[in-house]
């Protein structure tokens, strides 16, 4: 570092370093000024700009002085705060259950990023607000036909699924996509999500084809807590749980479609699957010989400012209702948004159902924050809302109404509950 040899010196290199970019032509005609006064030569004045150019861009962080490997290291964020209002009324009962009324902090993103070159990199992303990873990986980029992940993320599985929660129009994911996704719970399937293993992924050369697989230890990871020598989270295992007689077979996933841009707007089409070894079976009962299999297909188109998303799902579960009965729970939802007032105030519906054929679902487990309503067979949910976008959607404002019914017991008999309620969330990304 340049060490001017005078206090003046010192006083005017430091005022102008603490000055910064936003002042970088003010930073130049002093310079010069100085210069022609004779209280800066030629040489010390360049020794300073290079001085400000330098912090300007900013430092190389270095964690280890002997790593030579760590060419940058990127620090990323989400932070979503939400208030919910969600009451739920049940046909036929003397009183239903309490609303649930509440602030809440949905997320609270910390992420890393290391860059080593030669196409290596780490990343490991931790959710405070949930005690989760969000994703703990090593890369390695090939070219854009071929990356390799190690570690944890998402399985190529559901699109809404994949599709990062900053990026949510209708806040919360849709009935169905929690339904086949979160923690198996004796009703929800647990299929996706998170998951430990290899991932490839890529786009074919000269062609608008794209492509994700995985092999993943076939239980749902994503805590921090060890779920055999440490507590569970949620009742879930955390990310160093070993194997057993539950989870020792691997489970595959694979997604392949088609996506480029067309005049006035882009598209992409995609079909998925997956297939859980032992993953299937009555209740939350997993590890005796009843597979789950896994089907998909999606659709994102935007032109101008229309935007218009849905994805088919549909699962075959051994057993999935009994020993003697087998489940084939299907489901959907579509979601048209479109820009009322360009890149700042956009408006979105999102409506999706769910069958559990006989597996059984209740409110909760598709409406998030929602109180429960009993098992039934059926459930479909209304979102109405908005996005209002302050500085694009790193800082967003999102609210909407949420109407949701539940119907029909697993046996056929006649049942009903409903949700109804208001969800808004702030966000922001750095």
């Amino acid at each position: 570092m340049f060490i001017p040899k005078s206090k003046w010196l010192a006083l005017i290199g430091a005022a102008l370093l603490g000055a910064g970019s936003v002042h970088a032509q003010d930073n130049k005609a002093l310079i010069n000024a100085l210069i022609q006064k004779g209280i800066l030569t030629q040489d010390e004045a360049g020794k300073i700009t290079d001085e400000i150019k330098k912090a300007e861009a900013g430092q190389t962080v270095v964690t280890n002085g002997s790593d030579n490997w760590i060419k940058k290291l990127t620090l990323s964020g989400r932070f979503q705060a939400q208030f919910v209002d969600i009451g739920t009324s049940i046909a036929g009962v003397a009183a239903n259950p309490v609303a649930t009324q509440h602030f809440l902090l949905r997320r609270i993103y910390l992420g890393t990023k290391v860059d080593m070159g030669d196409g290596f990199t780490g990343a490991v992303t931790y959710d405070f607000a949930n005690n989760s990873f969000d994703t703990a990986i090593v890369s390695w980029k090939q070219s854009d036909a071929l990356t390799l992940d190690l570690g944890l993320k998402k399985a190529p599985f559901v699109y809404e699924e994949t599709t990062s929660s900053g990026a949510l129009k209708a806040i919360e994911r849709s009935v169905v996509t929690r339904f086949f996704d979160e923690p198996n719970n004796g009703r929800r399937l647990g299929a996706a999500s998170y998951r430990i293993g290899l991932y490839a992924s890529g786009n074919v050369p000269s062609s608008p084809v794209f492509y994700s697989v995985a092999v993943t230890n076939p239980e749902r990871n994503e805590y921090s807590g060890d779920g055999t020598s440490g507590p569970a989270v949620n009742g879930n295992p955390g990310v160093q749980s070993a194997g057993n007689g539950t989870n020792n077979n691997f489970g595959y996933y694979g997604t392949v479609g088609v996506a480029d841009k067309f005049d006035g707007g882009t598209y992409k089409f995609g079909i998925e699957g997956g297939f859980l070894p032992d993953q299937g079976g009555p209740a939350a009962t997993v590890g005796l010989g009843n597979d789950l299999k896994l089907y998909g297909a999606f659709a994102d188109v935007t032109f101008g400012d229309f935007n218009l998303q849905g994805e088919w799902l549909q699962a075959q579960d051994k057993r999935g209702v009994s020993a003697t009965q087998d489940a084939r729970p299907m489901g959907y939802w579509i979601q048209p948004s479109y820009f009322l007032i360009p890149k700042v105030l956009e408006a979105v519906v999102n409506y999706s159902y769910v069958d559990s054929d006989g597996r059984g679902v209740n409110i909760s487990d598709g409406v998030r924050s929602a109180p429960g309503g009993g098992t039934m067979n059926k459930l479909s949910e209304w979102y109405v809302g908005g996005n209002w976008y302050f500085r694009g959607p790193d800082y967003k404002l999102q609210f909407g109404y949420v109407h949701a019914d539940s119907k029909d017991t697993v046996t056929g008999g006649t049942a009903s509950a409903k949700s109804d309620g208001l969800r808004t969330q702030v966000q922001v990304n750095f």
